[in-house]
């Protein structure tokens, strides 16, 4: 009896010292486990990682050009170098006059060079004073074209509206169709922040259409004596490189609001005095310089007012200036009254 328990004892004994190998070995089979399942989870995420890097790396990559491209990319450049050539024959041939096809469309119908191209500078708002106008100093109907078979274009000079084709654009087509008055420069916006483009446009529109001696910027608020203009610049025909108008200085005025503000006054040195220059009212330009700013116009630099970036432009070539006190007003409203009667 006692042998048969104590066997029993034995036998016990040795299956708890089988079974804590057992546990201590599936521990560190499930730690083992964790560790590869974690390193497997890390991998997938690094592949993961390198694949979107790959993708990335590929997109951003500079193409490879094939022969299509290469010679798609040469026919570009070859284009745009023949543009560039193209350019400089225009202006060439722009500076040496080759505009003949363009002249005379609404000139003289003997084909002789006008004496002069008057262009009176109007606006959208200004349709009243174009009536009174035209039933004074400047001719209408049949006497504005036997005006012209004397070699003088007048016309009123307008741009377009900033909203293309709107009403103020269809009133001023509806009023040309009646009147056949006007030059509008279709390049230019017509804005009073403008006006000093003006200028550029219409020198460079006006010496493009017609081939005359002098062109004549107008204002729409003088009273101006026609037949005294006509006398005085047939008598200066021949004059190259002429510059005709009330010439003036004066200071720049720099405070921001007041009237004739210049923005860039700081470009005019420590005197802070306006270089000479043609009032704006009226003055004259030879067709040699009208042709100049036609050639330079997209170079050139305006300034706050029209007469003095017309008169920066003179002082860059050889402009002979003439000062000329019967192109001074004598008011704000009324100029050359009769002033060109001799």
């Amino acid at each position: 009896m006692t042998t048969a328990k104590s066997s029993e004892r034995r036998g016990r004994s040795k299956q708890i010292h089988t079974s804590k190998p057992s546990v201590v070995l599936a521990f560190f089979s499930c730690l083992a486990w964790l560790y590869v399942a974690g390193r497997l989870w890390q991998d997938a995420e690094n592949r993961t990682l390198l694949s979107n890097f790959l993708k990335k790396s590929m997109e951003q990559r500079p193409k490879v050009l094939t022969v299509e491209d290469k010679l798609m990319l040469l026919g570009c450049k070859d284009l745009e170098r023949r543009i560039v050539e193209a350019e400089m024959d225009l202006t060439l041939a722009k500076s040496q006059g080759y505009l003949k096809n363009q002249l005379l469309q609404s000139g003289s119908s003997s084909g002789k060079k006008l004496l002069a191209v008057i262009g009176v500078y109007t606006g959208f708002g200004s349709h009243l004073n174009r009536n009174v106008y035209r039933g004074s100093w400047m001719p209408k109907g049949d006497a504005l074209k036997k005006l012209e078979e004397r070699g003088v274009v007048i016309r009123f000079v307008i741009g377009r509206s900033a909203n293309r084709g709107d009403s103020l654009d269809r009133k001023i087509d509806a009023e040309n169709r009646e009147t056949k008055d006007f030059l509008i420069l279709e390049g230019h916006e017509e804005a009073q922040e403008e006006l000093p483009k003006k200028a550029k446009f219409f020198f460079s529109t006006a010496v493009q259409i017609w081939d005359a001696e002098f062109y004549v910027k107008v204002d729409d608020n003088i009273d101006l004596d026609l037949e005294g203009l006509i006398g005085l610049l047939d008598r200066s025909r021949g004059q190259e490189s002429a510059y005709i108008g009330c010439m003036k200085s004066g200071d720049v005025v720099t405070e921001e609001g007041r009237q004739w503000y210049e923005p860039e006054w700081w470009k005019f040195g420590d005197g802070k005095s306006y270089f000479r220059h043609a009032a704006g009212s009226i003055f004259v330009l030879s067709r040699n310089l009208a042709q100049y700013i036609n050639i330079n116009s997209a170079s050139l630099k305006t300034y706050a007012h029209d007469d003095t970036s017309v008169g920066s432009w003179m002082m860059g070539v050889r402009a002979t200036y003439k000062d000329d006190n019967r192109f001074c007003c004598s008011s704000i409203n009324r100029a050359l009254d009769h002033s060109f009667q001799m």
